[in-house]
C-alpha cells in the first residue's frame, strides 16, 4: 500500500527477478504485503508468473535476461522508492525479519545506507544451520542512492557507500526444489563462472583443480560444522568441492579449446 503524500515516514520497495516462479513467487509475495511498493521484473516467464505478480498488486515488468547484475541493478532503479528491499523469489520475509524493517522504517532509517538480513536455507526438507550456508548475511535493504548491483554473474552482490549493520530477522531461503535441480544449477553456475573467469584472463592452474576442491569440503565440513547438520552436511560439502572442482575444469577447458 502506497504511502500518502503527507506520510513523513520514507517508503520502501520490494524488487524481484523472476522467470518460470509460479509455484514459489506467490508466498514470496505474501510475505511482502507490508512493503509499500513491489516491483517484478520478468524475463519472460512461459507459466503464471506474471499474472501471479500482478494479482498480487505488484508492478510488473517484462524484460530480457542480460545476467543477474544488470537485471537486479534495472529492478532496483525502476523503483519509486529509494529504499529497496531485494529478495528472489524463492526467498521469504520472516515475520520477525519484517518487523525489524517496518521499525527501521517508522524511525527513518538511522544511521545506516543499508541492513545486512540473515539468511537460513531448506535443504531436502531440514533448515540447514552449519557449514557454509549458515548465517550467510545477505545485504538486501539500502538505499539505491548509495547502493549498487555489482559482482560477477551468477554471484550477484551490492555495493554500498556508507555504514552498515545486522538485522537479527532470518529470511527464509528454499533454493531448490530437489537433488537433481541442485545438480543442474551448479552446471549452469559453473559454466556461467568458468566464462566470466575466462574473459577477465583468468587462467586455471594444477593447484586450482588439486587443491582447492577438498579445501572448500574441509572449510564447509569440517572447520564451520557441515557435520553437524548430518548427511545433508555431507552431501552440501561434497557438491560445495564439486562446485569448485567443475568451474576450474570447465575454464581449464576454455583455455584449451
Amino acid at each position: 500500500m502506497e504511502a500518502t503524500q503527507t506520510d513523513p515516514r520514507p517508503c520502501i520497495s520490494a524488487c524481484i527477478v523472476t522467470r518460470d516462479e509460479e509455484d514459489r513467487l506467490g508466498d514470496c509475495l505474501a510475505s511482502l504485503a507490508w512493503c509499500d511498493e513491489i516491483v517484478v521484473v520478468d524475463s519472460h516467464s512461459t507459466d503464471r508468473t506474471r499474472e501471479i505478480a500482478a494479482a498480487a498488486g505488484a508492478r510488473v515488468i517484462e524484460r530480457d535476461w542480460p545476467g543477474h547484475v544488470a537485471q537486479k541493478e534495472f529492478a532496483i532503479r525502476e523503483a519509486r522508492h529509494d529504499w529497496v528491499l531485494c529478495i528472489d523469489a524463492d526467498e521469504r520475509v520472516s515475520p520477525e525479519l519484517a518487523g525489524q524493517i517496518t521499525a527501521l522504517r517508522d524511525a527513518g532509517f538511522p544511521g545506516c545506507a543499508g541492513w545486512e538480513v540473515p539468511r537460513v536455507s531448506s535443504y531436502l526438507g531440514r533448515w540447514i544451520r552449519h557449514g557454509t550456508w549458515y548465517p550467510d548475511r545477505k545485504l538486501r535493504l539500502f538505499d539505491r542512492r548509495r547502493g549498487r548491483w555489482s559482482g560477477r554473474d551468477p554471484h550477484d552482490r551490492v555495493s554500498l557507500e556508507g555504514r552498515k549493520a545486522r538485522l537479527t530477522g532470518e529470511l527464509l531461503h528454499h533454493p531448490y526444489r530437489s537433488l537433481e535441480e541442485h545438480l543442474a544449477t551448479i552446471d549452469r553456475y559453473t559454466t556461467i563462472m568458468a566464462r566470466e573467469l575466462h574473459a577477465t584472463g583468468r587462467r586455471a592452474r594444477l593447484r586450482d583443480l588439486v587443491l582447492r576442491p577438498p579445501a572448500r569440503f574441509l572449510v564447509s565440513y569440517v572447520l564451520r560444522g557441515g557435520w553437524l547438520d548430518g548427511w545433508r552436511g555431507l552431501l552440501m560439502a561434497s557438491l560445495a568441492a564439486h562446485y569448485v572442482r567443475l568451474k576450474y575444469f570447465k575454464l581449464w577447458i576454455l583455455e584449451r579449446q
